[in-house]
């Protein structure tokens, strides 16, 4: 049981990095470095490891997601979450009509005074439902049909600028807070940015990566996406007391309780205050951090607002005035290619130039071959063109009726690029993908930095320092076009480069050569195939024993690996099958990269074959590597995290959540010594037999 000083250090941590948390996310003020903060959640989380009983669900840890879900839990709204009309007179006049809409419905004269609104932005996100109950945020839930949404507490716990606990002492008995998630601009760039860099997907857009984000089945996933937050109404509320009796102090209120509201908004009094909201903030629309398509009017009394009432479930009180879509009309006067970091060939559309969001657009995403399919672009077709903010410009539509006659034949990017338009290597598209891509992994230009950046990594031939801003230099001017130029560098070259002295010229020469000797499945990861990860070149390394029978392999002797399917036994042919590939594995050959080799061996079931094992903590005397390449020698896998259907978990020193979660979940946990009787063969003399 942890005693009364745990307890009070546990809180007092708690309530430090939410504060931080607030000053960071919301107020874009942070207060404290990023070391000191790290420490103190450090701390945190140190505390809760060894007291799991003092763990709260609004604990700042709970944040980095929860165990993946199989699907979301309908959820009925308490109170219904409803749309609201849309003003389709992107004018003035838009405005103007709201207003004496509700005049006429309230019986005002024009003798009467003006009615007060609250004007505020339209967000461009996915609407969600916070219901806290005694200030604790226990459940979430998006929008759905308006009566019914899913419910998506784990993901929206990983939103930062959402308070897990209201800032007040007295909470309301359940205050619901309804609001959007969606993602800023910059956050939206920066995380493509990484994604590229990593030869990850990137998201389309900020409004589907915020609605992906929350509807991600594994919570960790959604954690790792930039969201933000911004509160713009109630749904159920009990006890709160001395609640607000407009729409514009409950804004302030929610603010004050530590949730996130929109600073852009007004009260405005009659429709002349909301023409000048809508024209100041339509000015202002394209420096705004986040993409908006419009902006609300709501009255703000909420007395008057029950006396509106409804009409066809729409409230009579409130509505979206939107804007002009930022869009339009051009011709295509071509299609090219851009070749990717990852070979993916991307299709751009190149324009007769056109003003659209501020800029001259002379180019616009395609996407990929299924968007073109999708959409029938054609060159020279009449397109509408988007662009908002710095996203950049695509085709959202084609104008059929302006297509020339005769119609111009449909835009197939394998007949059009057969051979990469960097390299000249094959390309192909694989069953499972939507990309086209170039097969010349190793040695087009395009793909030069990310395939150098996977050869050295830890995992692949381990060349301690060779990182990201060295094969920038490298690459830029010239001094390796391949990965096998990297045994030809010379301490000369490496010490002229930016940032590197003679020392440290002389430590990534020492872990070049050292590189040379290797094993075949990291030389095999190293390559870069596409769909083979290091278990799977492990398994082909095992199977084939040698690299020339590998190289050799047609797609059916590949499919006789371990887990090797059609689509994997694909890449690897379409890989060894590019001359341009071979000539690099030659060249590295010739410099030195070596390996053992053998006959191979035909997989066959081991003991582990069907089994999956989580590891976790610190073992006696295994590293977590010796222990993985055990497990897969005996035909077993290893997970990162425990489901219903581990098998095992092998647990060391300091084993955190892992051990928890199998423990909650009844899964067999073993430690090393149990490991390793389990790897014991059936028949071994004096030994034990497993049944399974």
């Amino acid at each position: 049981m942890a005693s009364s000083a745990v307890l009070a250090r546990a809180a007092a941590l708690r309530q430090e990095i939410e504060r931080h948390n607030h000053a960071y996310y919301v107020l874009d003020a942070p207060t404290i470095p990023d070391a000191e903060y790290d420490r103190l959640f450090r701390e945190l989380q140190a505390l809760e490891a060894e007291h799991p009983e003092i763990v709260t669900s609004d604990s700042p840890t709970q944040r980095v997601g929860g165990r993946p879900l199989d699907a979301f839990p309908k959820v009925r709204h308490a109170v219904a979450m409803l749309s609201i009309r849309t003003e389709t007179d992107t004018e003035a006049s838009g405005a103007r009509a709201f207003d004496a809409r509700v005049r006429k419905e309230l019986g005002l004269s024009d003798a009467d005074p003006q009615v007060e609104y609250n004007a505020e932005l339209k967000f461009d996100g996915l609407a969600v439902n916070l219901r806290y109950e005694g200030g604790v945020l226990v459940a979430a839930a998006t929008r759905g049909d308006g009566e019914t949404g899913e419910e998506v507490t784990q993901n929206v716990r990983t939103v930062h600028a959402i308070p897990l606990r209201l800032h007040t002492d007295a909470p309301p008995e359940v205050l619901e807070v309804r609001g959007e998630v969606f993602m800023r601009r910059d956050d939206f760039e920066r995380y493509n940015a990484k994604q590229r860099e990593a030869g990850k997907p990137t998201l389309v857009n900020p409004r589907n990566g915020a609605a992906g984000s929350i509807r991600q089945l594994d919570p960790k996933l959604a954690a790792q996406r930039p969201l933000s937050f911004f509160a713009y109404g109630l749904g159920e509320v009990l006890g709160w007391t001395h609640a607000p009796a407009t729409h514009s102090a409950t804004l302030d209120a929610l603010e004050k309780l530590g949730v996130p509201v929109c600073p852009e908004r007004r009260v405005c009094r009659g429709a002349d205050e909301l023409v000048a909201f809508h024209a100041e903030i339509a000015a202002r629309r394209d420096t705004l951090p986040f993409d908006i398509d419009g902006v609300v009017y709501k009255v703000n009394r909420f007395d008057l607002q029950r006396e509106l009432g409804f009409v066809t479930r729409e409230p009579r009180w409130a509505v979206a005035h939107k804007y002009p879509a930022q869009e339009q009309l051009t011709v295509v006067e071509a299609i090219e290619v851009q070749v990717g970091r990852t070979g993916a060939l991307t299709p751009v559309a190149r324009l007769a130039p056109v003003f659209v969001g501020g800029v001259t657009v002379t180019n616009a995403t395609l996407h990929n071959q299924d968007e073109i399919d999708r959409k029938d672009v054609r060159v020279g077709d009449t397109v509408i063109v988007r662009r908002a903010g710095d996203v950049i410009p695509e085709v959202v539509a084609v104008v059929i009726d302006r297509r020339p006659e005769p119609a111009p034949p449909r835009f197939d990017i394998l007949q059009s690029y057969p051979a990469c338009p960097e390299c000249g290597s094959h390309v192909v598209r694989l069953e499972d993908e939507a990309a086209v891509r170039c097969t010349g992994g190793l040695y087009c230009p395009a793909q030069r930095k990310q395939a150098l950046l996977h050869f050295a990594g830890r995992r692949a031939m381990d060349i301690e320092g060779l990182g990201d801003k060295l094969v920038d230099q490298l690459v830029d001017r010239g001094l390796v076009h391949t990965p096998a130029d990297v045994y030809g560098l010379d301490l000369e070259t490496l010490a002229g480069l930016d940032r590197m002295a003679e020392k440290s010229a002389a430590n990534l020469l020492a872990a070049i050569d050292a590189s040379k000797t290797t094993t075949l499945a990291r030389f095999i990861f190293a390559l870069g195939i596409r769909n083979v990860g290091e278990a799977t070149a492990k398994d082909l390394a095992r199977h084939f024993g040698s690299l020339d029978k590998l190289i050799a392999a047609k797609e059916d002797d590949l499919m006789a690996v371990r887990d090797v399917g059609p689509i994997v036994a694909q890449s690897i042919a379409q890989f060894f099958g590019e001359p341009h590939n071979l000539d690099v594995v030659r060249k590295l050959r010739d410099a030195g990269v070596n390996w053992a080799e053998s006959a191979g061996v035909q997989q066959s079931a081991g003991i582990l074959t069907g089994k999956t094992l989580v590891l976790t903590g610190t073992l006696p005397t295994l590293t977590r590597e010796a222990a993985k390449d055990k497990i897969e020698a005996a035909g077993g896998k290893v997970a990162g995290s425990v489901s219903k259907k581990t098998d095992y978990v092998v647990a060391g020193v300091e084993a955190g959540s892992k051990l928890a979660k199998a423990q909650e979940l009844g899964v067999a946990i073993l430690d090393e010594a149990g490991l390793l009787a389990l790897l014991e063969p059936h028949d071994a003399p004096g030994q034990r037999t497993l049944d399974f």
